[in-house]
């Protein structure tokens, strides 16, 4: 099979999948990620552009973005309210079962003390800070309106930004692949250049931020 057929398979069944029940587990992932530390196993991100190469028009666009909007803010403020009631415990048993991640806990405590609003805003863009942050604030007795008003930016534009371009991917290969067979290389183009400045800018924002978490 080659790379034009296989990705038409893929993006078959995916399509296959109910528009409703693609937008939802998007979100409900996107919520997990940052209210229950699954963003420390699974990447949320890579759910939502799986979910969004299935989008067939502008209404399934602007759905998938509200839903991880939303499942976004209800996740961290989720995470926020579990960090009040239990950041110690937390931070106990992430010390007893995943030292590594307790470490990172004390590391994202010191973020906040020097950065305060702008680390929460960043966070959503950094790798394993975005799952530990709601928490770690809600444990430091910040303000939920200083919260939200920090994260929901943050969240708007990371929705955008991946709810886009799965569907830029998939739409521009559906449109290219009856007359170009090398259509499957632009849609692996799309997301592995996104992908890669994606990486690039976390890469270079925790060299940036890495002198406020030591």
């Amino acid at each position: 099979m080659d790379l034009n057929a296989w990705i038409t398979s893929f993006l078959d069944v995916v399509q296959s999948v109910e528009p409703w029940l693609r937008t939802l587990i998007a979100g409900v992932a996107i919520m997990l990620e940052t209210s229950v530390l699954l963003g420390l196993v699974v990447p949320g991100d890579t759910v939502v552009i799986v979910a969004a190469t299935g989008i067939e028009d502008v209404v399934q666009w602007a759905a998938l973005v509200a839903a991880c909007i939303v499942g976004a803010i209800l996740g961290e403020s989720i995470g926020f309210v579990l960090g009040r009631w239990l950041g110690p415990r937390i931070d106990g048993f992430l010390g007893r079962r995943w030292p590594r991640a307790a470490a990172q806990w004390g590391r994202v405590e010191r973020y906040l003390r020097r950065r305060g609003g702008p680390a929460i805003f960043l966070s959503r863009f950094l790798p394993v800070a975005h799952s530990l942050v709601p928490l770690v604030v809600g444990a430091s007795g910040m303000r939920y309106r200083r919260f939200i008003a920090w994260t929901v930016p943050a969240c708007v534009l990371w929705a955008l930004a991946y709810g886009s371009v799965g569907w830029l991917a998939a739409g521009s290969f559906r449109e290219l692949s009856e007359t170009l067979h090398g259509a499957g290389y632009v849609f692996v183009a799309i997301i592995a250049v996104f992908l890669a400045l994606a990486w690039l800018a976390k890469r270079w924002l925790v060299r940036r931020e890495s002198q406020h978490m030591d």
